[in-house]
């Protein structure tokens, strides 16, 4: 049994908030900002596809993708995050944080700038082209999850741990937001410069070639912000809690902590020898002595990252389907292929900046206040009773009068799904588990949430399709219709309420305490290190 801390992992507990801080959460938060823009720009592009490449010509309305291709295009790259949630997160413990973070960011370059070049002479060959590369931009986007909150994690203090974790995932907001202004900018420029009649005008001016060039230059701008912080992810030192519980180098750990701290710290050896020899520090994650001790743990971080998934996704990667059925962009036929783009990233900046980008803000600024499960708790309330006030009266929403308070409603969900579970879902995993186990149980918990997301993606495609076949996609199968698919939507929030009581608060606890790998009456004063 533990007596107390060792000094370098005390001294990254008491620091001070420095400089070091920021510069983690810069370098952090750029892959992220990377992450959500890869995977939500496509729902901006998305309709185009449709028109540029499954238009019939003389047919009485522009294209739509087939069902089975609006899926493989929407699901590729969550698929591979998915994968690559788990296998990045399992090579976050082995290899260590720092070398596989690097990987990561390589993959995601390269696939997001192949994937504008996606050619091929008919569509079937650009959308598998399309697909092969987002699949392997999600595998990269993946690993960012584990790596970046397990680095985050262990690299803050516990004063301020949750507001450091929540900041590098709040560029997600700013990515969704980023998606959104970038194709307003690009459609804006193209619609300028080559001024396409409205479909029903004439269908072939309306889908100008050049309309190609749009959602090639919005995907292929994802590498961009990624490429600018791999100099300076590369220069991260690991984090001391690796370098010293799982790779088993204190003298390492304490030099490394030592030049960013700008204080001395003893390496400890034969504490460290202590301590990764004793039975805590033995067990694997598929062991009896885990299920005992983080099982339950383990289980409330899956579950609700899996339904909050369903819910989040489902409602971002379909914004443009609602704002079709409410009447905020005209009907397909009145508009131009690059109108369509245009409009489609007006709204959904819109919706980024009055609901998504104010809830990540007010998370990092309370997390450490209000603590993680009561923000998780009240998020998952909210969202229940906002999806259910959308769902119900969902025929009032579709009056043009009432299309202001369908904007209110619709953005007070993306603001209680980013002032909470959206937010706490990420952080809590990167907490609540040992070091050697760390990554890897954020890969899982993060996996089982794009489980929910595929689910969300997926099931809402084609669930929401009404029965009047006038209502819905061309050649798209009837489905519930969009109120009963919201209403799901909201028992799905309430079961997230019910999950999230499983999980523990910890607000101001040391990671080490969280993990039980230090006796928490004799943990705070062992080591008095004033940094």
């Amino acid at each position: 049994m533990l007596e107390g801390q060792l000094q370098v992992l005390n001294a990254l507990d008491v620091a001070r908030t420095q400089w070091y801080h920021f510069k983690a959460i810069a370098i952090a938060g750029m892959g992220f900002l990377t992450d959500a823009y890869d995977l939500f720009c496509i729902s901006m592009v998305a309709r185009l596809l449709g028109r540029l490449y499954y238009t019939v010509p003389g047919a009485d309305h522009p294209g739509t993708l087939p069902i089975n291709v609006a899926v493989a295009v929407n699901g590729a790259a969550l698929f591979g995050t998915l994968f690559g949630q788990l296998f990045f997160g399992w090579l976050g413990d082995h290899m260590g944080r720092k070398k596989v973070y690097g990987i990561t960011l390589v993959l995601m370059i390269f696939s997001s700038f192949a994937s504008g070049l996606s050619f091929g002479k008919t569509a079937k060959g650009v959308m598998a082209g399309l697909c092969f590369f987002r699949f392997w931009l999600g595998f990269g986007v993946g690993g960012e999850y584990p790596l970046s909150a397990t680095i985050m994690s262990e690299y803050a203090n516990k004063k301020s741990r949750g507001t450091f974790i929540a900041a590098v995932f709040a560029m997600q907001g700013m990515g969704i937001l980023a998606g959104g202004i970038v194709a307003l900018i690009v459609s804006a420029a193209f619609e300028r410069k080559y001024k396409p009649p409205p479909f029903n005008v004439d269908p072939v001016a309306s889908i100008p070639r050049e309309a190609d060039y749009i959602w090639r230059i919005v995907l292929m701008f994802g590498a961009f912000p990624a490429a600018l912080t791999y100099y300076w992810r590369m220069q991260m030192p690991e984090t001391a809690r690796y370098t010293t519980l799982v790779a088993k180098n204190p003298r390492q750990a304490a030099e490394d902590m030592s030049k960013v701290l700008n204080v001395h710290l003893d390496a400890e050896e034969e504490r460290v020898e202590r301590l990764v020899r004793s039975e805590r520090h033995k067990f694997g994650l598929f062991s009896r002595e885990f299920a005992s001790r983080y099982g339950i743990r383990l289980l409330g971080t899956t579950s609700t990252w899996f339904l909050l998934d369903i819910a989040f996704y489902s409602q971002n990667l379909f914004q443009k389907d609602l704002y079709f059925s409410v009447g905020w962009i005209p009907p397909t036929d009145e508009m131009s292929a690059i109108r369509e783009v245009y409009l489609i990233a007006r709204f959904s900046t819109l919706i980024a900046l009055c609901g998504t980008v104010p809830g990540y803000c007010i998370t990092v600024a309370f997390i450490d206040v209000i603590g993680r499960w009561w923000i998780q708790m009240m998020g998952f309330f909210f969202m229940t009773i906002f999806m259910f006030a959308i769902a119900f009266p969902y025929d009032h929403w579709n009056s043009k009068d009432h299309r202001i308070g369908f904007l209110i409603l619709y953005g007070l969900t993306f603001f209680f799904a980013n002032f909470g579970p959206n937010a706490t879902t990420f952080v809590v995993p990167a907490e609540i588990f040992p070091a050697r186990l760390r990554s890897t149980c954020h890969g899982i918990s993060a996996a089982a949430g794009k489980a929910g997301a595929i689910i969300g993606a997926f099931g809402f495609l084609y669930a929401s399709q009404e029965e009047d076949p006038s209502k819905r996609s061309h050649n798209y199968p009837s489905g519930i219709g969009k109120k009963k698919s919201l209403i799901i939507l909201g028992v799905i929030n309430f079961m997230g309420m019910l999950c999230t009581f499983l999980i523990p608060e910890p607000m101001g606890k040391s990671l080490e305490e969280l993990a039980g790998e230090v006796d928490v009456d004799n943990a705070e004063n062992y080591y008095k290190v004033i940094v």
